[in-house]
């Protein structure tokens, strides 16, 4: 399992390497984003035919409609989400490849994540069993509803993009704590920050991005 962590030819540490120098270039200046990246595995979280592929700056699919973020949007939130200091518990909505779980774990003392798609659900699991994260508790269930059991979050991230973003996720954030979420239509996203005051909420558009859709139920 050792080796498959780290990587050989097009999976190397030479190679996550170029991809943080890229992701350099591209504005990420999170010093904490940027070694965290460097060494999470990416290609544990696609699909073996993919592995090859697993640094360049694209989203891959992982299969049932789903796809794995491309490695610049996984660290730009994950920045944004850093921007809103401290936090302590952060809750994920879709935890899909399993990927900006991993990312999140390694840099918040306690993270939440939520999929409703099961055979998703079970392979990230395990992804983030062989890397030995230990600060994460994982639920099968509909992301639109939260997890209100360990509610409020500090901050709350949604990794599908719903049309609009549901209350009961903001009735979950802790006072000053933000939610980060791709809102709207496919080829019509907004990356959208919303801060909870004490008497509302104040909402941010940051900036384009494409995402799949926030469906509810489970399968």
């Amino acid at each position: 399992m050792q080796s498959s962590l780290t990587g050989s030819g097009m999976t190397s540490p030479r190679v996550r390497e170029r991809m943080v120098q890229r992701l350099r270039e591209q504005g990420i200046r999170d010093e904490r984003v940027l070694e965290v990246m460097l060494a999470t595995p990416r290609h544990i979280f696609v699909e073996e035919a993919f592995a090859s592929r697993a640094y360049d700056d694209n989203a891959l699919p992982i299969g049932l409609g789903q796809f794995i973020s491309q490695p610049y949007i996984v660290a730009r939130m994950t920045e944004l989400l850093l921007q809103h200091t401290p936090l302590q518990r952060v809750l994920e909505i879709g935890t899909g490849s399993g990927y900006q779980l991993a990312v999140l774990a390694q840099l918040i003392p306690t993270v939440y994540s939520l999929e409703r798609i099961y055979p998703l659900q079970q392979r990230a699991r395990r992804c983030l069993q062989s890397l030995q994260l230990r600060n994460v508790l994982m639920r099968y269930s509909d992301g639109m509803e939260g997890w209100a059991q360990h509610a409020p979050y500090d901050a709350i991230l949604l990794t599908a993009a719903p049309l609009e973003v549901p209350a009961v996720l903001l009735e979950q954030l802790a006072p000053g704590g933000c939610l980060l979420a791709p809102v709207g239509e496919a080829g019509a996203q907004k990356l959208f920050r919303i801060t909870r005051l004490e008497d509302g909420f104040r909402s941010e558009t940051l900036e384009t991005v494409s995402f799949v859709p926030l469906l509810p139920g489970t399968q």
